[in-house]
């Protein structure tokens, strides 16, 4: 069986990322995301991530998110510096899409903010699509390094578990 995007997502996390509900829409989730993280870099945008508080910690296995609600979240942000409405627009809309293609590779549970520059609205969509690719797996990454660690065993090993001398 092969897992198309729109699948794929719907299997790990019980969404369809074409849903409503793999966009961040409520101005208080923007700001306790741009609360709970640090602005990072990339070469054409700067992103914010941050865990969702109603949703179990990462590592946990995906089984566990059942419910659309768990689905991987992405904001996007277009200021007026950037240029007028027609290109923040287009800007928007090619950024859209690359989300799109690639929204299998953010964990569940998650939210992720875009904030692209000006030169996103010439850039090939190819290297589009690289740069959120890249931005969406370094955040897989942070994700998973926040989750506890687990032995061979499959215990947590990250809490301190060595005998207390009496």
């Amino acid at each position: 069986m092969t897992l198309t995007p729109d699948s794929a997502i719907s299997q790990l996390c019980g969404a369809n990322p074409s849903q409503r509900n793999a966009r961040l829409r409520k101005h208080a989730d923007y700001q306790r995301a741009y609360k709970a993280s640090r602005k990072q870099f990339s070469a054409s945008m700067t992103w914010f991530l941050a865990q969702r508080p109603d949703t179990p910690p990462p590592g946990l296995p995906i089984a566990r998110f059942v419910g659309p609600d768990d689905a991987p979240r992405v904001g996007l942000t277009v200021g007026k510096v950037i240029g007028k409405a027609h290109e923040r627009n287009r800007i928007k809309r090619r950024t859209r899409e690359a989300v799109r293609a690639h929204l299998v590779e953010l964990p569940c549970g998650i939210d992720l903010i875009l904030h692209p520059r000006k030169q996103v609205m010439t850039m090939e969509f190819a290297k589009l699509q690289a740069e959120v690719l890249r931005i969406f797996r370094q955040a897989a990454a942070q994700v998973r390094s926040q989750s506890p660690q687990k032995n061979q065993a499959g215990l947590n090993t990250s809490l301190n578990t060595s005998p207390v001398n009496k």
